[in-house]
């Protein structure tokens, strides 16, 4: 029997629904990184985006354990000089909720063109409510 290698036409991509609420935000990144690339998939392929979409709700309440509420920095450059912008992960979590998940996943994925185009299926809301209910997604359990 030969190995089979995913073609794009031939993968079928799903819509996963995820409620954030009181999870912890890398336990949480994790998952939702591996069914963005489709490691929970039988043809899993590398070179080709096997994953589905993934949107998560309740963003704003995810857990960070320890003391990375305010230890842990997020940076960015604007590109001119002197331009290096910090933010903590709380202040960034009560500002926008969101990025924090966004971050964290991006971090898992790769980085090359294939893992900037599998982010793009995720979609993450703050609150309870998505407007991807047209797709029927279903609703996944993560273990927190």
């Amino acid at each position: 029997m030969s190995t089979v290698s995913a073609k794009k036409i031939e993968v079928e991509k799903k819509w996963h629904v995820i409620d954030a609420d009181g999870l912890v935000l890398g336990r949480l990144a994790s998952h939702v990184a591996a069914v963005l690339r489709g490691k929970n998939k039988p043809i899993f392929t590398q070179h080709v985006d096997t994953g589905d979409f993934v949107v998560v709700v309740n963003a704003e309440k995810v857990k960070l354990t320890g003391k990375k509420l305010t230890d842990k920095v997020y940076y960015h450059h604007s590109g001119y000089p002197g331009g290096l912008k910090a933010v903590t992960a709380g202040k960034l979590l009560n500002e926008k909720p969101t990025e924090v998940l966004k971050k964290a996943v991006k971090g898992m994925l790769p980085k090359n063109p294939l893992g900037r185009s599998m982010i793009t299926k995720l979609k993450v809301y703050a609150g309870p409510e998505h407007p991807h209910a047209a797709q029927m997604p279903e609703v996944m359990t993560v273990k927190g």
